[in-house]
């Protein structure tokens, strides 16, 4: 399983970032993935997650109504939309898939990690 996470960068606060995370060994119609987040000194935290059978979406509560996650079928890829962004949404976003548990509290496999960066 490779995961190929990319979209991240340096913004201001309120600014929109769109992650993507390319998927190989998996398919996405199939497999749970989703996002999770470290911070500088923090540990990782649950963003958001997708469902593969059905699509069902959950997310953290500080990112509701303004990140959204979704998936392209055809693409094999999720994309975590991220607007009205805040400087506390700095952190690595690692992507990842195969989760026992839902929402989920840690995957076994992860992407690279792509850092965003929000100024204020």
């Amino acid at each position: 399983v490779q995961l190929q996470a990319s979209g991240g960068g340096l913004v201001q606060a309120g600014d929109s970032l769109r992650l993507s995370c390319a998927a190989s060994g998996r398919t996405v119609s199939n497999s749970g993935m989703g996002w999770f987040r470290q911070a500088p000194g923090r540990e990782r935290e649950f963003v958001a997650a997708i469902r593969g059978s059905g699509g069902n979406t959950v997310y953290t509560d500080s990112v509701k109504g303004r990140f959204t996650i979704s998936r392209d079928i055809a693409k094999n890829t999720i994309y975590l939309q991220m607007n009205s962004l805040k400087p506390e949404d700095t952190a690595v976003y690692y992507c990842g898939t195969d989760s026992y548990r839902w929402p989920p509290v840690r995957y076994d496999y992860w992407g690279q990690g792509t850092l965003v960066t929000v100024s204020s």
